[in-house]
């Protein structure tokens, strides 16, 4: 902005000179132009007095001197001619005395009683300016005189005062660029430091408010708003992140005890109430991982966190074998199809999490002896493919809504796996949406940013779980209820790395 407003004063301020400056040269021009004509003619006009004089005592010896003394002081040259048009004399000695001139159209109106000024080009190409007239007492024509100077004289004052010009213009620019720095940068300065507190903001914590006694008093203004905005936002983010924190203590230990209470009770039970108990503790256990995805939620809105390079290829291979073993339990095949991604932008953590809890939804829906495919397509998109029964239009419309589940699901689900992915895929620069897939299923596309050969930036290494686990990641798992026809599968939660993000 400052070198904006340093352009808009130059701008502005040429404008002025320039309306100011080029006139003013334009009507010195003419004018100097016109007083060296003037001049010419004025001094012509004596010369030819003084040499009608000498010509009419007979006194021709005295021409030489006379015009010799005028030439060498302003340096015209003079030429005089008798009434008949002969040379008498000619200061620069370039016309031998007694050449006629009478044929000459500014010589022969001279001795016709009449003046001329008037611009002509000599025979070299040199610009002169030519002031003739009569040498004349009343009707009585004794001779005529010739004054001529080269226009390059008038041409070089000219000249210099457009220098002038230009140079009083290049200094008054320069005086102009020290003003307008200075208040561009009096003007800017609150905009600088709510730019800087902006960015910290966006980082997660305002630790240098925006300066609020500087600027214009629109921007202090500004200013003090945005301190306040920014100061109750960072309480309402503190406090949510506080909620979060201490929920995570307070929730989880009294879930805990209602859950051990409750199998305690078992052995006093009659038989038939036994149902009625583990349906119970199934429904204490979704309250656990509604509580653990909810805080998970939370925690991840509060965090900011920038995206880094990750190769989306091993990404991809890894959790495909870390899955394999539930897969293959469940007599389900996990297949990697497509051309290599290479790297993609992501937040740390986040990819593992996203690949993770849409292989579990998948999982959890596959038919034993079908396919599950981990597919990428051009332009950094990932695809995951299952042969289950899919998921209507209105279904998946609604899908990542939180606690959103299908009517005929039959599932302890709680609705927020799928919110949790989406957050993750935006937190990252992507997006994710959900199709029917070829034949049955459902097909899930996660489109990521690719990390173009211009972008230099370390890659962070993916998170790895030992094949073969039983547990695909070391997540606290987090139910995902209205995924996927109203299936719930196991939500790894999210990552213990990821930042802000502890269970």
């Amino acid at each position: 902005m400052t070198r904006r407003l340093l352009l808009s004063y130059l701008g502005l301020a040429l404008l002025v000179l320039a309306g100011l400056e080029i006139p003013l040269g334009y009507l010195y021009a003419r004018g100097e132009s016109s007083r060296f004509s003037q001049t010419v003619e004025r001094d012509a006009s004596m010369l030819a007095e003084l040499a009608e004089e000498n010509i009419e005592k007979g006194n021709t010896a005295e021409l030489p001197r006379l015009v010799g003394d005028y030439a060498a002081e302003t340096g015209g040259r003079v030429v005089v001619v008798d009434r008949l048009g002969a040379v008498l004399v000619d200061s620069a000695g370039r016309t031998a005395a007694g050449t006629d001139l009478s044929r000459e159209r500014d010589i022969a109106t001279a001795l016709r009683n009449r003046r001329t000024v008037a611009t002509r080009t000599d025979t070299d190409g040199t610009d002169l300016l030519t002031a003739t007239l009569p040498g004349a007492s009343g009707t009585t024509i004794r001779g005529a005189l010739r004054v001529t100077y080269p226009v390059t004289m008038v041409n070089d004052r000219v000249h210099r005062i457009w220098l002038a010009l230009a140079l009083a213009g290049a200094c008054v620019l320069a005086a102009v660029v020290l003003v307008a720095f200075g208040l561009a940068r009096w003007i800017t300065r609150p905009l600088r430091t709510l730019e800087q507190a902006t960015t910290q903001l966006a980082d997660g914590r305002l630790t240098s408010p925006p300066d609020t006694t500087t600027g214009p008093p629109e921007l202090r203004s500004l200013a003090t708003a945005f301190t306040r905005t920014a100061t109750r936002l960072q309480r309402l983010l503190d406090g949510q992140h506080a909620f979060a924190s201490e929920a995570s203590h307070q929730l989880k230990t009294p879930l805990t005890a209602l859950r051990l209470r409750l199998e305690n009770f078992e052995p006093y039970l009659d038989p038939r109430a036994h149902t009625s108990l583990d349906e119970t503790i199934e429904e204490v256990e979704r309250l656990s991982r509604m509580v653990h995805g909810l805080l998970a939620l939370a925690r991840l809105e509060n965090s900011a966190t920038t995206p880094e390079a990750v190769d989306l290829d091993t990404v991809v291979a890894d959790r495909a074998a870390a899955w394999e073993p539930l897969a293959a339990e469940q007599h389900v095949t996990i297949a990697i199809a497509g051309v290599p991604a290479g790297r993609v932008w992501a937040v740390p953590g986040a990819l593992e999490q996203i690949i993770d809890n849409l292989l579990a939804n998948a999982l959890r829906v596959s038919p034993p002896g079908t396919t599950l495919t981990l597919a990428r397509a051009p332009g950094a998109e990932l695809r995951v493919i299952d042969q289950g029964p899919g998921m209507p239009a209105a279904d998946r419309a609604r899908a990542f809504d939180r606690f959103w589940r299908a009517s005929d699901s039959h599932h302890d689900g709680t609705g927020l796996g799928l919110p949790i992915v989406r957050h993750l895929v935006h937190a990252s620069g992507g997006d994710i949406t959900l199709h029917e897939a070829p034949g049955t299923g459902l097909d899930a596309r996660v489109r990521l940013r690719p990390v173009t050969p211009r972008i230099r930036r370390s890659a962070r290494q993916p998170h790895t779980t030992a094949t073969g686990s039983t547990r695909p990641h070391t997540g606290v798992p987090v139910s995902a209820a209205g995924e996927r026809n109203g299936a719930t599968s196991y939500e790894p939660g999210v990552p213990s790395k990821f930042p802000g993000i502890h269970f």
